[in-house]
């Protein structure tokens, strides 16, 4: 198992309370593949600055870190693809953690 980030762009287009439940699905997807997640850090709704299409001019950023296998990330993928409330999707393996030193 490796630790990764997935930041999410969620489709919010007249939908602004839904985004629990939609938090919910992408939790469960990745549990199904076999994943564990650890943290959801909403990252609140926020303009694009370049402009994609005249649809889509902002999307509410969620950042997910979780544990799973490395052959699951591209079925995760795939999955939100199809999800219409995913707008965009970006996995990145999560850096270790860092060492805090105490001052001496």
């Amino acid at each position: 198992m490796k630790k990764y980030e997935g930041l999410f762009i969620l489709d919010t287009a007249g939908k602004e309370e839904g985004i629990k439940e939609v938090l919910d699905k992408i939790s469960s997807e990745i549990t199904a593949a076999g994943g564990k997640v650890e943290t959801v850090q909403k990252m609140d709704k926020r303009n694009f600055t370049r402009v994609a299409d005249r649809k889509h001019h902002s999307g509410f950023y969620v950042n997910f870190i979780f544990e799973i296998a490395p052959d699951a990330v591209n079925h995760l993928r795939q999955r939100f693809d199809l999800n219409a409330d995913v707008f965009r999707v970006l996995f990145t393996v999560a850096p270790p953690p860092k060492e805090t030193t105490k001052p001496k």
